[in-house]
């Protein structure tokens, strides 16, 4: 009896908690209150005792800039937890960051990708509990995503979402409260990312950090010809020579560098779309297919899908938080979207 007493003042004195746990990005959403959490996955160590020095933004700061004793991790890979004890001093600092009664434990609901194992779930949720959640939820990133854009998902009518993160792109097709197909390549925003760190050291024998290579992705980067081909300079560390470098690039040379994990998501959307019975790809025709997420952003991918496919395809608003604001959605009315969740 005093558990289910604790467990009822803890519901009515501490705020649920919605989490985007992303490979790149975690944005946590609290229930009355928004996204208040918008920060980098990543989480700097002290290699002699393992001891957290900093989380987010601030570690993310130090990214290819520490001494020996300094490691930062992204302890997320994939979609997933790589490495637990960091994810839940990750998870634990972002929960007390937004929670307003430290007494109280929250009801926390987490995005995982469609093709999560039950053995990654387990991770997860132990992860959360021990972080501090009362309870802990999961639901799937394109389910979420497809809430969070506003489509009808608890109706006879069938929707389509291309989520791309960092580490996954979820591609999934929703009727009744349901994910009739899915599926889930480990291919996002950090593979287009090492590609391009790939190109520069063989073209260019040039070392760029992962950092580097993110703003190029997000500066010139692209999945059609431009109107207007961009250029840029690309600082980094000669192979050859040992010395500081520096090399102009253009968008036509990282549109080749990219073409490979671009390809890898317009097979999986046909891939996706082969799947789909016929009365759902029929639904699909008429209303489109919406794309979200970080990896959405990338100049003219929408406009690729939709030659690759014949379909119309539209850039969600805001894509990097249509997830977590779909499941805040959830968070904020369990009566009426709890059956979305997904079974542990």
């Amino acid at each position: 009896m005093a558990f289910s007493i604790f467990n009822l003042l803890g519901g009515l004195f501490s705020n649920d908690i919605a989490i985007d746990l992303g490979t790149a990005n975690t944005l946590v959403y609290v229930k009355g209150k928004g996204i208040l959490v918008r920060e980098p996955s990543v989480v700097a160590i002290r290699k002699s005792d393992r001891k957290v020095q900093a989380i987010g933004y601030d570690a993310r700061q130090m990214v290819g800039k520490t001494h020996s004793d300094i490691h930062t991790i992204r302890p997320m890979r994939d979609g997933v937890i790589d490495d637990d004890d960091i994810a839940e001093e990750m998870i634990r600092a972002f929960i007390k960051k937004v929670s307003r009664n430290r007494l109280t434990r929250p009801r926390v609901i987490i995005c995982v990708p469609s093709g999560v194992t039950k053995a990654e779930k387990r991770i997860i949720n132990d992860s959360a509990e021990h972080a501090g959640a009362r309870e802990v939820y999961l639901i799937a990133e394109p389910m979420a995503a497809a809430l969070g854009v506003g489509l009808p998902v608890d109706q006879p009518i069938g929707s389509m979402v291309i989520d791309i993160g960092g580490g996954t792109t979820e591609i999934a097709v929703i009727s009744l409260s349901g994910i009739v197909t899915d599926t889930s390549v480990r291919t996002g925003g950090d593979e287009m990312d090492e590609v391009i760190v790939q190109y520069m050291r063989r073209n260019y024998n040039l070392l760029i950090g992962e950092r580097t290579a993110e703003e190029i992705k997000c500066r010139i980067g692209s999945a059609t010809p431009l109107k207007e081909e961009l250029k840029m300079v690309a600082k980094g560390r000669d192979l050859i020579a040992g010395i500081p470098k520096a090399v102009e690039i253009s968008s036509v040379e990282i549109r080749e560098a990219l073409a490979e994990p671009v390809s890898a998501i317009v097979d999986a959307v046909k891939l996706s779309l082969e799947k789909t019975p016929p009365e759902l790809a029929a639904d699909i025709r008429d209303r489109g297919i919406i794309v979200t997420g970080g990896g959405a952003l990338l100049k003219g991918l929408a406009v690729r899908l939709r030659e690759e496919t014949s379909l119309p395809v539209n850039l969600a608003e805001d894509p990097l938080t249509c997830v977590v604001r779909g499941t805040g959605i959830v968070l904020d009315d369990m009566e009426r979207f709890g059956k979305v969740l997904m079974r542990k």
